[in-house]
């Protein structure tokens, strides 16, 4: 789910970095966003709309649209796109003020 090769990018690194998401291990790579390792794992629906629980993706990537909102280590609202992964991290879902939802 990586891009590997790029023209015009390189991707030296290949560190890892654990951390959970709604009590999984998972592993990123050093420089991903939340949002970014989450989707280079396989996870697409990072939240829910509130009223009609449509499923919200990877977005904006820049902070804006508030799709991709999480509880990062107890803080709810955190923009996870635009938030550094770091080791250690729990990441859990949330719907509307901090409300968990189960996938």
């Amino acid at each position: 789910m990586r891009i590997k090769n790029h023209p015009i990018l390189s991707f030296d690194t290949e560190e890892t970095i654990e951390f959970s998401y709604n009590g999984k291990k998972l592993r990123g790579v050093e420089g991903d966003t939340i949002a970014s390792a989450l989707h280079a794992s396989g996870i697409k629906k990072l939240s829910e709309s509130i009223h009609l629980k449509r499923p919200r993706g990877f977005y904006c990537a820049i902070g804006n649209c508030a799709s991709c909102n999480m509880v990062v280590d107890g803080v709810p609202n955190v923009r996870t796109c635009i938030t550094p992964l770091k080791p250690g991290m729990v990441v859990n879902n949330q719907v509307g003020k901090g409300k968990v939802y189960e996938e």
